[in-house]
């Protein structure tokens, strides 16, 4: 694979600073008016943006999990799946908040639920 196909894809599937929520008030946007999703493992709260690209946002609160390790390992899925699944999402702001028991389930079923999520996302939110 050629540099320049190699850099092609990594900006489709990249996770660069302009496709994350940093701020305190990108964050309070999204908490003001979202649509809620909520399945076992998540809660997914989104606002349409008009930056004309998806951002995402990760709260994996150590009330929720209590190990260092399964918080980062569950934000390293969510990104990764994101990363993924971003070119077919619609112009939003995606807050993705991990619940309790989320960390004891296994990868595969953490991706299949995210992916459920982020379909649900392109039904509810390509209207917004």
């Amino acid at each position: 694979m050629s540099n320049k196909a190699v850099s092609e894809k990594a900006s489709v599937f990249g996770f660069p600073r302009e496709r994350r929520l940093l701020t305190a008030e990108d964050y309070k946007t999204v908490f003001s008016n979202p649509v809620k999703l909520v399945c076992p493992p998540f809660t997914l709260l989104a606002t349409p943006n008009n930056l004309g690209h998806p951002r995402l946002g990760l709260i994996v609160a150590k009330k929720n999990v209590k190990s260092a390790v399964k918080r980062n390992r569950l934000k390293r899925l969510c990104r990764q799946s994101f990363r993924l699944n971003q070119p077919g999402l619609p112009a939003v702001d995606i807050v993705l908040l991990a619940r309790r028991g989320s960390s004891d389930m296994t990868n595969e079923v953490l991706f299949e639920h995210l992916n459920r999520l982020w379909s649900r996302v392109k039904k509810k939110c390509s209207g917004c």
